[in-house]
């Protein structure tokens, strides 16, 4: 089977590309170049795809399934229906779970859980990309399949506030500094390792019957989020300072965590992975997140200049919890 990643060598998509590797898929990766990440088996094609007219190489090949991990906006759907119409038997979009009613009128998400989130032009725009690849399968034939990960990790930290692509939080963990958690942290949430992710990916890959279908792809682990910073806190050796501050009021105070809090992780919830599990038979998530994040700070210890603590976040944490304080005497 011949795939293309565009992208490939992300948080989640690096290790999809190794399993697919491993499954003995001929896989290649159109990307800028730019990754010092190798994989090997990988095939390489060096370009940028919003500008398919300088990637001359792409039009020599007719793909049997096309993943672009690095889709963000309409124009970079209605471009790929364009190029990829008549080459490619499967286009799969990775959406996000974001997307997803925001709030919830129910808590247990399936893949007909409505897609509406009006608070982030991430997740709206998202939408939207799904929205005209729904057209295209109604209208055209287009070949797609959509996949929504949720917070899903390998080289990041998956918290609300201070994490991700940053170590701010952690470090603030290790030199005795307070942290913030969003309400009172019972809220419940899921995250997702990307090798556990990697195993329901990869089976959708080529699969006829995933063609027309959405799906979401995450853990059965499901874990508060006082419970979610306990263990990182634990894995990093260190006792956390917690200071629970209702998002409202995070948001009010630094209106750039509206996204992250009040548009996706604000509330609890549950994920069905029923329909993924029926689609790929054998799948389940087996990487508890006390184990993976332990895998992913023992990644980061490996190069210091991977533990970037972003100043502007901290100025942002002491100015929300100077006001919290300040308001609540």
């Amino acid at each position: 089977m011949k795939v293309l990643f565009i992208g490939g060598t992300g948080n989640i998509s690096a290790a999809s590309s190794r399993l697919a590797i491993l499954k003995g898929i001929d896989l290649y990766h159109l990307n800028r170049g730019n990754s010092t990440l190798q994989i090997k088996g990988v095939r390489k094609i060096v370009g940028d795809i919003h500008d398919t007219r300088g990637v001359s190489e792409l039009t020599k090949h007719h793909w049997d399934v096309v993943v672009n991990w690095i889709a963000f906006t309409p124009e970079d759907i209605e471009r790929d229906i364009h190029f990829f119409k008549g080459r490619t038997k499967q286009y799969i979009f990775i959406s996000s779970a974001s997307c997803y009613q925001t709030p919830l009128s129910y808590p247990v998400i399936t893949e007909s859980t409505p897609l509406y989130n009006n608070l982030w032009d991430y997740s709206a725009n998202k939408i939207k990309c799904e929205d005209r690849l729904q057209q295209a399968y109604r209208e055209e034939g287009f070949p797609m399949t959509i996949v929504r990960p949720s917070l899903t990790y390998d080289t990041v930290i998956p918290i609300a506030i201070g994490g991700f692509k940053e170590y701010t939080t952690a470090d603030r963990i290790q030199k005795g500094k307070e942290i913030i958690i969003h309400g009172d942290g019972t809220s419940l949430w899921t995250v997702t390792h990307s090798d556990d992710f990697a195993k329901g990916f990869v089976g959708l890959l080529g699969l006829t019957q995933a063609i027309g279908h959405a799906f979401h792809i995450t853990s059965d682990e499901i874990l508060s989020w006082n419970m979610i910073y306990s263990i990182l806190a634990d894995s990093l050796g260190k006792e956390a300072k917690v200071v629970h501050i209702a998002s409202d009021f995070i948001c009010k105070a630094e209106p750039s965590f509206t996204g992250t809090l009040l548009a996706d992780k604000a509330e609890s919830v549950i994920f069905d992975n029923s329909k993924i599990k029926t689609f790929v038979p054998g799948f389940k998530a087996t990487i508890p997140f006390a184990t993976g994040i332990k895998r992913t700070l023992k990644w980061l210890d490996g190069n210091p200049e991977r533990k970037f603590v972003n100043p502007e976040t901290n100025q942002k944490i002491e100015h929300i919890l100077k006001l919290y304080k300040s308001t609540d005497a």
